[in-house]
């Protein structure tokens, strides 16, 4: 569970900002923010409207998640061999499955959950680490690392979130390229698209590390 409320974290703090670009720390404090102030003003419209929850975490999660990316890596090799349309379905099917499983723990985000912490070191001009803390139900503080990599057009985007040493990449990489090995990519894909947030919890059960 805990490792649950903390992607769920990593979902909230995922949103949209500006049009001009900004430092990932910049990025992940301001959508601290603004998490915040959605949750202040529609928690309850998102309470009984489950469509609309989703779309929020559409409009929140996407602008600044580079999912194309993050789905190759969790692919692995099994990448190298899959077309640009299982790779594509691929990537839709895992974040529907992923908003579709932490979409109702939204709902008890509160404000001051997650402190963002200040950069060690000099910031890489491709690829850096935004350090945060996240405070759970009991009062404990975990760790949480968002892993940003620079796009083409110069917008910093997260692609991986590592929780207590544990990435998020490459927990459900090893998973995913056991299920292909033993079905395939198109099985794979299917049964995330029917199954959504339960074919997750499977995958997690079966990996044991979440």
């Amino acid at each position: 569970m805990r490792f649950l409320f903390c992607l769920l974290c990593v979902l909230g703090t995922l949103s949209a900002q500006a049009a001009d670009p900004q430092m990932p720390a910049q990025v992940v404090q301001g959508i601290v923010d603004d998490l915040n102030v959605v949750m202040a003003t529609r928690r309850d419209e998102l309470r009984k409207d489950r469509e609309a929850l989703l779309k929020a975490i559409d409009g929140i999660v996407l602008p600044h998640f580079d999912i194309d990316y993050a789905s190759i890596l969790v692919l692995g090799q099994n990448a190298r061999t899959a077309t640009p349309e299982q790779r594509a379905r691929f990537a839709n099917a895992m974040y529907n499955s992923i908003t579709h499983r932490y979409a109702e723990g939204l709902l008890k985000y509160t404000e001051g959950r997650v402190k963002v912490l200040p950069l060690q070191g000099e910031l890489n001009d491709k690829r850096t680490l935004v350090r945060t803390q996240v405070v759970l139900d009991d009062g404990k503080v975990v760790p949480v690392d968002y892993a940003f990599r620079k796009t083409r057009d110069g917008d910093w985007k997260a692609y991986d979130v590592i929780i207590e040493g544990i990435s998020y990449v490459t927990n459900y990489r090893n998973q995913v390229d056991a299920e292909i090995k033993k079905t395939s990519i198109d099985a794979l894909n299917a049964r995330l698209e029917t199954q959504g947030a339960k074919a997750l919890e499977s995958m997690d059960q079966e990996g044991g590390a979440l």
